[in-house]
């Protein structure tokens, strides 16, 4: 049966910890010279109706070391951009390929395109989540504190698809999450019931940063205005005013307090240069583990296919 990753609601604990099981796996083999030509042969169309740079990189670097091969396909030059039916587009991709990445605005077209595709679909990042980010960044936080359940997990800043996806993967590992953001920029309605659909979880939506960083083991932040929202910059810098993450705001948080940012980052407006340099090492970690935990995806989705 064919699987596909739309979102972390789709994903048991289970299936994440796989992921980031199979991610340690293939970066300890990068690390240490062993091919991995898993995806030998294999062929991953890229749809990009946004912009990317680290998206566009690691796919397309990743399906390269595992010995296949990525084929970009922007939006406005493909058929897609002329206003060919999202599902014809699916038919015709599971005619050539093994595997169909697409990062685009709308959830809706994702989930239509995995439904007429008969090839894996993955989502690169869609105006609601942000899957591959934040598997990237489990296996970031992992891989520093060693265990993700019982940690707590802040995010400061708009309710997103960063912020979406960081409850629904942060809850579903065990951990506690907390997260600030001014009124009117609420994460999605169905994430926050999902945050309340389980008495285990432990889940806070507060307005105050400082409230929602105290006791936090990692900080998370992204910007202020997402692409396609460059309209609402002047609106949004007076209402994400105290929504940085500074000194000030990182002295509340746990000894060894980790911080990320998916990038890329605007210093002086949702992070300052000075907390940004002090966890550098961290969050261009966390860059890096785009490029393994989307491998892991792959393989796990067209390996044996």
């Amino acid at each position: 049966m064919k699987q596909d990753l739309l979102k972390l609601l789709d994903l048991t604990p289970e299936e994440i910890t796989a992921i980031l099981n199979r991610a340690d796996q293939l970066k300890y083999e990068k690390k240490h010279g062993i091919p991995q030509k898993y995806l030998e042969g294999k062929t991953l169309a890229m749809i990009f109706e946004k912009n990317s740079t680290r998206t566009r990189v690691s796919f397309e670097v990743g399906m390269f070391q595992l010995g296949g091969h990525a084929l970009f396909l922007s939006g406005k030059e493909s058929q897609i951009g002329r206003g060919e039916p999202i599902e014809d587009t699916a038919r015709v991709l599971s005619r050539y390929c093994d595997g169909i990445m697409i990062r685009t605005f709308a959830q809706a077209e994702v989930e239509e395109l995995a439904q007429n595709a008969d090839i894996p679909v993955i989502n690169g990042l869609t105006d609601f989540c942000h899957p591959c980010q934040v598997l990237a960044d489990l296996l970031t936080v992992r891989e520093h504190k060693a265990v993700l359940e019982g940690l707590k997990l802040c995010y400061i800043g708009d309710g997103n698809n960063m912020a979406n996806s960081l409850i629904v993967g942060g809850l579903k590992m065990g951990m506690e999450v907390a997260v600030a953001c001014p009124e009117g920029y609420d994460p999605a309605p169905q994430v926050l019931e999902f945050a309340k659909s389980s008495p285990a979880h432990k889940f806070s939506l507060c307005r105050a940063p400082k409230e929602a960083a105290a006791g936090a083991d990692v900080v998370f932040t992204d910007v202020w205005a997402s692409m396609g929202q460059e309209e609402e910059k002047t609106v949004r810098e007076k209402a994400f005013q105290g929504y940085c993450v500074d000194t000030a705001l990182m002295a509340l948080t746990n000894p060894g307090c980790m911080v990320q940012h998916c990038l890329p980052a605007h210093r002086g407006e949702e992070i300052t240069a000075e907390v940004f340099e002090a966890h550098a090492q961290e969050i261009f970690d966390e860059a890096e583990n785009r490029l393994h935990a989307q491998k892991a995806v792959m393989c796990l989705l067209m390996e044996n296919r």
